[in-house]
């Protein structure tokens, strides 16, 4: 066990700053879950936190670090981040003080200072912006805007510095003496605060969807997930050269796909078969392998009474699968399948991966 302080108090070792948040979060009964929530982490990453945590303290399980952040003064009885068996799910939704700027990157990228659109320039130096919005939360050195702007052909010329020297006067307000990018001796970054990428928008509201989701709101949850795909503008960093805004746009894309099957599930769920199949549709045209899709697709057809067209994706997806990948459907659609066939009213589990 770790050593004690002189008062009979445990000591905490070194912990990183999110480590300290993350046992802070599990002294206060927080499941993995709901800290992925409150600390904008994926479950995965807490899970390696929790990991972490357990193996410097030298602490057997969760519950024992729960007594170690109290022991240790982490935790104050009566005082910390507790979450209600019913979370509000607008609670992640409250109105912010309204940025100087906004920047767009779900589409061509964009900007507006003030409210009224700005013009950013050529593409490479919009490049530059996309990736200090992307990278909102930390420092962007100058050698990594160089590899992810020009990648294997960077510029003969000290190029960066002049791009944010113009990116910094585009970006002013007329009467503001501070620009929205700081420069420190790491790189640049935005200003925390006086910056709204809709990324992060994004990002915010599909919180909240999950949120709603746990709480059994799941109109409300389609409701809030539409508005997330809503800031969506065609394809995300749109023209942008370079090998960053290649993978983001990668990223991204694959994103808008999670965000739009989660929400079909939600609406089959609630059983709003007729409304789905038309967004259902395009989506398993553009993704003819992605079978969770194409599940949801038979579904839906067959609760609406189109049982031969729900066979038939069925057909289309299986020979597209042993054309293109040499493999045969999952058990997934295999079970919807055989389900359709019999006639069976029961319902499936969700088909979101």
């Amino acid at each position: 066990m770790p050593t004690t302080a002189t008062l009979g108090q445990p000591t905490v070792p070194p912990l990183t700053h999110k480590e300290r948040e993350v046992l802070h979060a599990v002294g206060c009964g927080l499941t993995n879950t709901e800290i992925a929530d409150t600390l904008t982490l994926s479950e995965g990453v807490v899970d390696g936190h929790l990991a972490r945590i357990l193996a410097k303290l030298e602490l057997r399980d969760r519950a024992a670090a729960i007594v170690h952040a109290f022991d240790c003064g982490l935790v104050v009885p009566g005082r910390g981040p507790r979450v209600a068996a019913n979370p509000e799910p607008r609670a992640a939704l409250r109105a912010a003080p309204e940025p100087q700027v906004r920047i767009s990157v779900l589409g061509p990228v964009r900007a507006w200072r003030e409210g009224q659109p700005v013009d950013l320039g050529h593409l490479r130096q919009q490049a530059v912006l996309a990736s200090l919005s992307l990278c909102s939360d930390r420092t962007v050195s100058q050698e990594e805007l160089l590899d992810g702007v020009w990648g294997l052909e960077p510029p003969l010329t000290k190029v960066v510095p002049v791009y944010i020297y113009r990116l910094r006067k585009i970006l002013r307000s007329e009467n503001a003496t501070d620009s929205v990018i700081q420069r420190d001796r790491c790189g640049y970054r935005l200003v925390p605060g006086a910056v709204e990428v809709d990324v992060a928008r994004m990002e915010q509201l599909v919180t909240a969807a999950g949120a709603a989701e746990r709480a059994g709101e799941l109109t409300e949850a389609v409701g809030i997930c539409t508005r997330a795909l809503d800031l969506f503008h065609g394809e995300p960093l749109a023209g942008l050269p370079g090998p960053f805004a290649e993978l983001e746009r990668l990223r991204l894309t694959e994103r808008r796909i999670a965000l739009v099957q989660r929400k079909l599930d939600w609406q089959l769920q609630l059983g709003r078969h007729s409304e789905a199949i038309s967004e259902l549709w395009a989506l398993a045209v553009a993704q003819p392998l992605n079978e969770p899709v194409a599940a949801m697709l038979m579904r839906a057809l067959y609760r609406t009474g189109r049982q031969a067209d729900a066979l038939t994706v069925f057909e289309r997806t299986r020979r597209r699968l042993a054309d293109e990948l040499g493999v045969s459907p999952s058990r997934l659609l295999r079970q919807t399948q055989q389900m359709i066939v019999r006639g069976s009213d029961a319902r499936l589990a969700p088909t979101t991966p």
